[in-house]
């Protein structure tokens, strides 16, 4: 494993595979919190944590504890004639641990910066269900993606994912005051505002990375 292919993974998962723009995962926190910068830039971190946290603890999981390899721990543990073959199980073991670790971001914020708490409002602890969170756990499997490799894809896509929620805050708040009509205020001029941000990152999808 080469710096090249760690910066590959990391460039696809910010620009061309992005997880808002491209892959349309965590649209609802994308469009409810990027009325303003600087809960963007909250919840963008937020997501960056918990997106690395749970990339290392579920590919641990994973390799650990699901697949049926000689080095799953119930197989060690228990002595079994053959490792327990637990990976359909994946899926409510990676939502309990987005949960866990979604918790424990809670708290801190909360304890830290209630302004910022009080502006993420509901869609902060909404990161337990955000569908990019889990996408992530689940992609670095089907990628077969090691230990660095998961953690790199895992940063890399949180990034991707602060980089289109700043970007889509700060065109709302110039929006704010420009002369649209009232039909399109608020949520119908996000959505327009997110389908061109969408083709405009969809130039990256021919951006070829060596």
């Amino acid at each position: 494993m080469g710096l090249n292919e760690i910066f590959i993974i990391a460039i696809s998962a910010i620009f061309i595979n992005n997880f808002v723009l491209s892959r349309f995962l965590g649209i609802c926190p994308y469009i409810g919190v990027s009325k303003n910068i600087d809960s963007a830039v909250g919840m963008g971190m937020a997501v960056i944590f918990v997106m690395t946290l749970a990339s290392m603890v579920t590919w641990l999981i994973d390799a650990y504890m699901l697949r049926p390899t000689t080095s799953n721990i119930f197989y060690i543990i228990f002595s079994a004639k053959e490792p327990p073959d637990l990976t359909y199980l994946k899926t409510i073991a990676f939502i309990l641990v987005i949960a866990s670790l979604v918790q424990f971001v809670e708290m801190v914020v909360q304890k830290v910066s209630p302004s910022l708490y009080k502006s993420l409002g509901i869609f902060l602890p909404l990161i337990t269900t955000n569908c990019a969170i889990l996408g992530v756990a689940l992609l670095n499997l089907d990628e077969n993606f090691n230990f660095i490799k998961s953690i790199v894809h895992g940063v890399a896509a949180g990034i991707g994912f602060t980089l289109a929620l700043v970007l889509m805050a700060g065109i709302r708040e110039k929006l704010e005051m420009a002369p649209i009509p009232k039909a399109l205020k608020g949520i119908p001029i996000a959505f327009l505002m997110a389908g061109l941000m969408s083709i405009a990152f969809l130039g990256f999808s021919g951006l070829k990375v060596q």
